[in-house]
């Protein structure tokens, strides 16, 4: 195989290549013999394509090189670089005889598929020049597509003469000298545009992928050059296979940095302008001339292989059918049987989180999110998102992390990252300068290359304002728009996101609502679907159960993981159920309005306000939810039982804190011990019909709210549920507050306060028991906001009630109350 490479005689004239000739003739041979299974000749159909303009490509498999010949595929496997302008002459020649009127300066390239082996871009070394390889990648920047110079045509300045075809190698380069014996320019020529050949170019930049990375390493990138038909068939974020050979080019970026002065000409000019060939050694071309990079010419794109669970979740062009035909007997068998599953909803949820114990409803959140909602595009263009975003909120240890790692792993296009590491540009996208062209190019942040997937953000609450703000448009528009630099594009960013953040001060403050505990705006809120929130109690049963899984899961750790399905199996049911685009029928569509109404009018009702405000977007959150059901058993109809479920998810994410009950007659309890104790009976207390005390609200805060004070009266401990003090607290406040201004005395004292009070209220009031009971009430409640709440503070004649003079000389007397002047009125 070692034959000399082909070298330039004295006269000009090439030495011939006999290697390469000799696989030009095979090849051709291959071409117009290799017969496909009907006895057909496979390429010929392939072939007549080329006839039309935008063709010029033949794609080849590597398996049928082999079959026909295995030592015409050993050299082009090994010789790839070498032999490849005589195969592409070999493609010309073949589509020249089977196609007619086929324009005589038409180009012909090859491309191959197939290969067996793939490589990462670790392994790619200077051992590999020139070989055919496969790699795969992340694509993380493409550039624009240029027009690329293949084969010059030059007139010479002096004396007019035309020199054909002058070979460009990844560089302008003119003809050595004229082809005129006579003239000897060696400088002054012109390029003829209109008899040169172009190719259509592309540069784009590859990332090995996270699951390829070694422990601890930042991830390689490598320039990839594709030409002829595979220019824009990849795009930022996607995950491909390159299948070319690895090159040698000059680093034109070394040349141009700033520093001394680099002398890249080869020729030095002589005193009296005649340029007289100089030392061709260091000192002409600059040393830096000498830094040379590697880079990758591909001559075929494809998407990652499907069979390695590569292919997307979510990728438009399939349908059902196309899927059924990539898998095997088998696996299509074990698709059709888990979707008889009569209950694949919990042997779903329990194969995709083994390892983590309890938290269904968040398990079945995101397991929704996987099979997403139907993508509309409505009349007038608008796009209605069918991505469904989660947002999980928690106390330390509630396993946040986890989930989102199982679904970075499970999930072949997801993208994990951090909030406080995480900038704007580096979760949306980045305008940088390309070194080489210094134009400017959209570098994909995390959001695009999550396209199509599932962008995991972790602790988000600690994301800086401004970054937040970035992902606004993606979550609802499911775009990004960019506007810097010149540079004006629009993005797709189809992507669910999955968020974990942290409350406020730590811990899940349950006397607050929801808002008050999550650092986020309400725009933000409005944008997640679910919003799921884990409370670290203390329950012995359910801290048995998962002390027992921990312990098992580090003891015996492959034993432990009880799985139903594979993930694997997981994954093409998921392939396979997104394709289903259900509809939804009249009687969903009566029974999710009939339900929306149902949340605005509790939301609305002002007795309880639910944790967020129920807004359009949780209707459609609702339909989202729905159609996902419905994909999930495979059903083309949305129906009500699957709106059911949905409802139930979303109530469930909406009110899952209750604030506890306020216990009036546990004054001399300490305030933190008082309320462990009323969380103990507060949310599930009275209410054991209903599951976890969630959904209370529909009825008030556990059934207290609607007969107001009255209902608790008649409990032997004196309770009141959390809105009614809140209520009754408010009320007292604003009075006092007016009653200072007005700088009105007699009902700033305690007594006036109470009998102001009864009066209000005197029209609830039928008997005297019920008077003293409300009595008994008011006063508990004000002195339950003045020693633990601090919200009023009580004043005598001579001093703060409880400094020691004023209470020997005071005992009986009526303090005066006023309000802590740093309290502010909450909703």
């Amino acid at each position: 195989m070692d034959i000399p490479e082909p070298t330039v005689g004295a006269s000009g004239q090439q030495i011939k290549d006999d290697l390469a000739e000799k696989c030009q003739k095979l090849f051709q041979d291959f071409l117009e013999e290799f017969q496909n299974s009907d006895g057909d000749v496979k390429y010929l159909r392939e072939a007549e394509e080329l006839i039309r303009p935008e063709r010029n490509t033949l794609l080849v498999s590597f398996a049928d090189l082999e079959q026909f010949n295995q030592e015409l595929a050993t050299t082009i496997q090994e010789e790839y670089y070498r032999v490849y302008p005589f195969l592409c002459r070999a493609v010309r020649s073949f589509a020249r005889d089977h196609g007619n009127m086929i324009p005589a300066n038409k180009e012909f390239y090859l491309a191959i598929q197939d290969l067996p082996s793939r490589h990462k871009i670790r392994e790619l070394t200077t051992a590999r020049v020139g070989a055919l390889v496969r790699i795969s990648g992340q694509v993380v920047r493409t550039h624009p597509v240029h027009p690329e110079l293949v084969s010059g045509t030059f007139l010479c300045l002096d004396c007019q003469t035309v020199v054909k075809d002058v070979e460009q190698q990844f560089k302008y380069t003119q003809p050595n000298i004229c082809r005129n014996p006579v003239c000897s320019n060696r400088r002054r020529f012109m390029l003829d545009t209109n008899k040169s050949r172009f190719v259509d170019f592309q540069k784009v930049r590859i990332q090995e992928t996270q699951a390829e990375l070694p422990r601890g390493s930042i991830p390689r990138s490598l320039e990839v050059i594709l030409r002829a038909e595979a220019v824009e068939t990849a795009q930022a974020g996607d995950k491909c296979d390159f299948t070319g050979t690895l090159i040698v080019v000059p680093d034109v970026s070394q040349l141009s940095s700033p520093g001394s002065r680099s002398e890249t000409s080869s020729r030095v000019a002589g005193s009296e302008g005649y340029e007289n060939e100089g030392v061709r050694g260091l000192r002409a071309l600059g040393v830096r001339d000498l830094s040379y990079k590697l880079a990758f010419l591909a001559c075929y794109v494809a998407p990652t292989n499907p069979r390695f669970g590569g292919k997307e979740l979510r990728d438009e062009e399939q349908t059902a059918e196309s899927i059924k035909n990539q898998m095997s007997v088998k696996e299509w068998e074990k698709v059709f049987e888990m979707s008889q599953d009569k209950n694949l909803y919990h042997n779903l949820c329990t194969s995709l989180f083994p390892t983590i114990h309890g938290n269904d409803e968040v398990k079945r959140g995101i397991l929704l999110m996987l099979f997403g909602g139907v993508p509309k595009t409505t009349m007038e263009k608008t796009s209605l998102r069918g991505d469904i975003n989660v947002c999980i909120v928690g106390d330390p240890s509630t396993a946040k992390s986890q989930f989102l790692k199982h679904v970075e792993e499970f999930s072949p296009r997801a993208v994990y990252t951090s909030g406080k590491a995480s900038s704007a540009a580096g979760l949306t996208a980045a305008v940088v300068r390309d070194e080489e062209s210094h134009e400017f190019v959209i570098e994909a942040g995390a959001l695009m290359l999550a396209d199509n997937g599932v962008c995991c953000i972790d602790e988000f609450d600690k994301m800086d304002l401004k970054d937040q703000v970035a992902i606004h448009e993606a979550m609802e528009q499911q775009t990004i728009s960019i506007t810097k630099a010149g540079v004006k594009a629009t993005l797709n960013a189809r992507t669910s996101i999955l968020a974990a953040a942290n409350p406020v001060g730590g811990r899940y403050d349950r006397s607050k609502s929801l808002k008050q505990n999550v650092n986020l705006s309400a725009p933000i809120m409005s944008r997640f679907d679910l919003f799921f929130i884990l409370v670290d109690d203390c329950n012995e049963v359910t801290d048995y159960a998962i002390a027992r899984r921990i312990v098992d899961l580090h003891s015996r750790i492959e034993e432990s993981v009880k799985r139903l399905y594979t993930l694997d199996e997981i994954r093409r049911y998921l392939l396979f159920a997104r394709q289903f685009k259900p509809k939804i029928s009249k009687e969903s569509e009566d029974f999710i309005v009939e339900q929306y109404k149902r949340l605005r009018q509790r939301d609305g009702s002002g007795v309880t306000k639910s944790a967020w405000r129920i807004t359009v977007r949780q209707l459609e959150s609702m339909i989202r939810l729905s159609e996902s059901m419905a994909r999930m058993h495979c059903c083309d109809e949305v129906q009500p039982k699957h709106v059911k479920e949905a409802f139930r998810l979303l109530n469930k994410s909406i009110i899952r804190v209750e604030t506890p009950d306020v216990n009036l007659d546990h004054e001399e309890v300490e305030p933190e011990e008082e309320e462990a104790a009323a969380v103990q009976h507060g949310v599930n207390g009275t209410d054991g019909d209903v599951p976890n005390g969630v959904g209370g609200e529909a009825h008030g805060i556990n059934g207290h709210a609607e007969n107001g004070v009255s209902g608790s009266a008649a409990q032997p401990s004196l309770r009141l549920s959390f809105t009614e003090y809140r209520r009754i607290s408010n009320l007292v406040v604003l009075h006092l507050r007016q009653a200072e201004e007005e700088e009105d005395e007699s009902t700033l004292k305690k007594s006036g306060l109470i009998n102001w009070y009864l009066k209000e209220i005197e029209s609830e009031i039928d008997s005297e028991e019920e008077l003293v009971n409300k009595k008994k009430i008011i006063e508990k409640v004000i002195h339950r906001l003045v020693h633990y709440d601090h919200i009023l503070i009580e004043l005598t004649q001579s001093g703060l009630k409880g400094s020691t003079e004023a209470a020997e000389a005071e005992t009986g007397e009526d303090p005066f109350l006023v309000v802590n002047p740093n309290y502010t009125l909450e909703d």
